[in-house]
């Protein structure tokens, strides 16, 4: 297997600089970098990107994610280890990632348990973190970028 084309972020002037400074930004909305990257795998889990299904599981552990929590992400629903806002952050993003899936996506009981979590600097951070991983994923797999490819 090999990658379509190079990255587009690469290809396209000033692409990458761009879509970097939404990440930096998402970092500096209050969320913890731990929330950031579980909401990252969740969301990568559900595109089958892995390219960042293998970065963000990486950097979740150098965040201090633990391999029991990193293990369950997929079935987060039916298990012990995550906190209520956790939960919250997992269900909006499902709910961001498959739009066409429900005629109103994004419920308001989903948003009432978000807006219960966090604050609103916090949410608006989590919605970008949302969309941004969202948009590398499918930067990632239209241009099949391989796992692993990125890494020193």
């Amino acid at each position: 297997m090999q990658a379509r084309m190079s990255h587009p972020a690469m290809v396209v002037p000033d692409a990458m600089d761009a879509l970097q400074a939404v990440g930096a930004s998402v970092g500096n909305g209050g969320l913890s970098p731990r929330t950031i990257e579980l909401v990252n795998l969740r969301v990568s889990q559900i595109n089958g990107c892995a390219t960042c299904l293998e970065g963000h599981a990486r950097s979740a552990k150098q965040h201090g994610e633990t391999d029991e929590r990193l293990s369950v992400v997929a079935g987060w629903r039916h298990a012990p280890y995550f906190t209520d806002a956790e939960r919250a952050a997992f269900a909006l993003a499902e709910a961001m990632t498959r739009l066409s899936d429900q005629p109103e996506p994004v419920t308001d009981a989903i948003w009432d348990e978000v807006d219960r979590n966090y604050d609103e600097s916090q949410r608006a951070a989590l919605v970008l973190a949302i969309a941004n991983i969202n948009l590398w994923n499918r930067l990632n797999v239209a241009t099949r970028q391989l796992a692993g490819s990125w890494a020193p």
